[in-house]
Formats: C-alpha cells, sequence, structure tokens
C-alpha cells in the first residue's frame, strides 16, 4: 500500500527568549510571483538577475512572497507589529494571523498595542473584521511621519492611490487611540523606534533590547533576501521614494552586518529571523538557526 501524497507544508509560527521577553513570528500567508523583475532589479538586466537567482539556487523568474508580523510579550504588554492582510489579501493563502496566533497560544483580545511600521496594505488590511477592531483591546502607534504625509497624500505616488483610500477608511478613524512615533521614541519597555525612511516615506523599523540581547525588526527595508538584499542599490517597484530606500537600505545592512544584530524581516524567508553577513562585494542573508534557543 502506498500512503497517500499530504502536499507541501511548512512551520508557520516561530518564538523565541529574547532576555525575558518573547518574541513569535507568524506567518500571516505567501503568494508565488509570477516575475522578479518587476517588482526588484528594476535597473538590472535579466543576465545580472538570472546569475543572482543560479547564485542562491531560486528561480529567477519567479518568487515566494510571504508576510510575516510580529509579536513581543515583553511581560507586561503584548504588542504587536503589523496586522496581515486580513480577509481582504490577495488569496486564501493569506490573512491568517489571527487563526495562526491561536496556535501560537494568543487570543486578539490578548493584544494590548498594535504597531503599524509603515501602512502599505499587508501591514493595514488586518486592522479590522467585518468593520470592528481585529484585535478590540488594543492601542495603537504610527510614525508621526508616515501618517501625516498618507494623509496628506502630496507626497503618495498615484500608483498608491488606492493605498491611500485604505489608510483613509483604516487608519485615520484610530488617530484618537493612536500614539504617533519619532525616531528614538519608546514604543514599549525595551522598544525604540527607528528611521527606516524610503520604502515608505515615513517607514519606520523598530530595536527590541531586554537582557543585553537585542533584534531589529526591520519590516520592508528589504523585501527579498536575494533579489533586493544581496543589490541593495538596485531599485525596487515597491519603494514609495526609491532614492530615499536605497540609501536607507545600505545604511541598514551596513549597522547590522557591523554589530552582528539579528534582524526579523517582514518579506525574509519564514521564519524571517536572521543576519546580515557582508561579502566581498555586498551583503548575503544568513537564516538564524539554534542560536535564538541556546
Amino acid at each position: 500500500m502506498t500512503a497517500a501524497m499530504q502536499g507541501a507544508d511548512f512551520a508557520t509560527i516561530n518564538r523565541f527568549r529574547l532576555g525575558d521577553f518573547e518574541v513569535t513570528s507568524v506567518l500571516d500567508g505567501t503568494v508565488v510571483r509570477d516575475a522578479v523583475k518587476p517588482p526588484f532589479c528594476l535597473d538590472l538586466d535579466d543576465a545580472e538577475i538570472a546569475a543572482l537567482g543560479a547564485a542562491a539556487y531560486v528561480p529567477s523568474d519567479r518568487f515566494e512572497h510571504p508576510f510575516v508580523p510580529t509579536l513581543v510579550n515583553t511581560g507586561k504588554e503584548l504588542v504587536l507589529f503589523d496586522v496581515g492582510f486580513g480577509a481582504k489579501g490577495p488569496s486564501a493563502e493569506t490573512g491568517l494571523l489571527r487563526k495562526r496566533m491561536a496556535d501560537a497560544g494568543y487570543a486578539p483580545e490578548d493584544v494590548d498595542l498594535v504597531v503599524f511600521s509603515h501602512v502599505h496594505p499587508d501591514h493595514i488590511l488586518g486592522v479590522t473584521v467585518d468593520g470592528a477592531p481585529a484585535f478590540p483591546n488594543a492601542r495603537y502607534a504610527i510614525g508621526q511621519v508616515e501618517y501625516d504625509e498618507w494623509k496628506s497624500g502630496a507626497r503618495i505616488p498615484q500608483s498608491r492611490a488606492a493605498n491611500r483610500d485604505m489608510f483613509l477608511e483604516l487608519i485615520v478613524p484610530l488617530a484618537d487611540r493612536m500614539t504617533f512615533l519619532a525616531p528614538g521614541d519608546q514604543v514599549a519597555s525595551g522598544i525604540t523606534s527607528l528611521d527606516g525612511y524610503g520604502h515608505s516615506i515615513g517607514h519606520m523599523m523598530f530595536m527590541v533590547e531586554n537582557g543585553g540581547k537585542q533584534v531589529l525588526l526591520w519590516g520592508d527595508l528589504a523585501n527579498h533576501y536575494v533579489f533586493s538584499l544581496q543589490v541593495p542599490e538596485a531599485k525596487v517597484f515597491f519603494d514609495d521614494d526609491p532614492d530615499l530606500a536605497i540609501a536607507t537600505r545600505k545604511r541598514v545592512l551596513d549597522m547590522v552586518a557591523t554589530d552582528a544584530i539579528p534582524v526579523i524581516g517582514h518579506h525574509m524567508p519564514f521564519p524571517s529571523l536572521g543576519y546580515v553577513e557582508r561579502t566581498p562585494k555586498s551583503y548575503r542573508w544568513q537564516p538564524a538557526s539554534y542560536q535564538m534557543r541556546v
């Protein structure tokens, strides 16, 4: 008798200790996109893109795009960074954050604070369920620059017009429960906001520190571990201010590689936790293994 085929499977929850904190990444979902250029490597030719893919053993004509919110339990507060797609995602394989939070032992009511790195759809659409708050007991926080720029709309690219409508519908009504952040502000005990401007005009990152350990939640600083991270100077369609995004990407990659700071990236391969290694010409993503558990 031959056993039945079960189909592909993979982990959707990853948790580790950071001092006295617990950090949990949750896979909101994945989509497979049918081209690498665009969105990535807009100023590279096909041969260069093919060489990047071949060297990393990944296709150069399509890629898997994960979406990974992160929860930080400080022992006093449960802080959720970004909320995924919710029911408005591009497929049934996205918008799974709340379901998978239950697998991680958390209920939506447990979340004390929702922090938005920026307001692109995969980071905000899951903030409501059937018009009601998806995390009913939560306060909210967002970068002041990000909020002001999207509310004004003056510098938001025309390609983001529908995205701005989402922001006006979903985020502006939360203003009375919102904390507005500047770089260097304390989001919660042990969590500091950092400037990650460029991918979105006011895109923010967050350094989580406890017990002499740290991890950087870099949001969408790099949207692919090969076709963005390894070529940080290449323009990316997803970036709202491409030149600023490139400058920020190069600055932050240099910082985390020099200081050996572990990173969680919203679009890095799940569990989205790793290090950035400097190479002779650029950088390379080094996935974490057991070092956060021992």
